[in-house]
């Protein structure tokens, strides 16, 4: 299936498309994975039109029921979750999700995809490819489940060898989501840019815990969970630059973006587009406010085409902040 196609900008907008290999996006915002349900539950409320893609919640092989409450706590400028890649499974996804999807939102739908084995990636694109999607995000970095999570997908050579496999079997974009909890991303990276992905994003939560300590209890149902939110901000933009510099694939920048600015920041950091996520349980319509925000900064600076922001930011003394 090829990818969409996109409206050429309104007279006198600056071109906000982003090329992500084959997929072609309308815009530099995209709703992020497992924050945003499957997308059909926000499209008769908010104007999805403004996103250059709504990426579902996980899919993988079998229906999961997550893991044990308590899944979501708060932190100082930030949240935890435990959800564990609670999904409808392969069967409803394909069947019943995607067909509404399709009807319901109008911008490109990324599938995102899990498994605990490279065979269940394997199975999984084969079954969707005649599914209505555009691209296929392979959520290569959930820090909450035992099987087929961030540490097992920390290994730049399976990460390789999964990634070739997945090539071969669609002309659709992949996007391969890493960890940051890995010593070396910008090795993941490579990897998935040498087994033919199109572009990479990052970051997905890092692993921290919550105490009661009155209780003297972890406050999620597990040790551990994903925190994200404005206080990973700083980690994700060290990250999304470092990989920005380690690849030639495009960059999908994600972590802590609550408005236009923060976004603007990820891109200048070498992401050719963001990804909004913790932002949205706050404000469901976060991604729509971030997605005008950048179109009204790049007007009100006479910025013609925002790729022409990528990468850009520099060191004090004006060299590549790179060097």
């Amino acid at each position: 299936m090829s990818a969409p196609v996109t409206a050429p900008p309104r007279m006198g907008s600056p071109d906000l498309s982003v090329r992500l290999g084959p997929l072609v996006l309308s815009g530099p915002v995209l709703a992020a994975s497992g924050t945003y349900g499957y997308g059909d539950e926000f499209g008769d409320r908010y104007a999805l039109a403004s996103l250059g893609a709504v990426v579902t919640k996980t899919v993988t092989r079998a229906p999961r029921a997550g893991n044990p409450p308590h899944r979501m706590c708060e932190t100082p400028s930030g949240m935890l979750n435990s959800i564990g890649l609670e999904n409808v499974g392969l069967d409803v996804f394909r069947e019943q999700k995607l067909p509404k999807l399709a009807a319901e939102v109008p911008t490109a739908i990324v599938a995102s995809l899990g498994g605990e084995t490279p065979g269940e990636l394997v199975r999984l694109v084969r079954a969707l490819e005649m599914a209505p999607c555009a691209a296929y995000e392979i959520n290569f970095s959930c820090p909450n489940v035992a099987r087929g999570g961030a540490r097992y997908w920390a290994d730049a050579r399976r990460l390789e060898k999964t990634t070739r496999k997945l090539r071969a079997l669609t002309e659709r974009a992949i996007i391969a989501k890493l960890t940051p909890n890995a010593t070396d991303p910008s090795l993941l990276a490579r990897a998935c840019e040498a087994g033919g992905a199109d572009a990479v994003s990052l970051v997905n939560t890092f692993v921290g815990t919550a105490i009661d300590l009155e209780k003297r209890e972890f406050v999620l149902g597990r040790a551990t969970g994903g925190l994200s939110g404005p206080a990973i901000k700083p980690m994700a933009l060290a990250q999304v630059h470092e990989v920005a510099g380690a690849v030639t694939i495009p960059v999908v920048g994600m972590g802590g973006i609550v408005t236009a600015l923060d976004a603007l920041e990820f891109i200048v950091a070498g992401a050719a587009c963001v990804q909004v996520g913790t932002a949205s349980f706050a404000r469901p319509d976060a991604p729509m406010r971030v997605a005008e925000g950048i179109e009204a900064w790049c007007i009100a600076r006479g910025v013609a085409r925002l790729s022409d922001l990528v990468g850009t930011v520099r060191t004090w003394g004006g060299g590549e902040a790179r060097e």
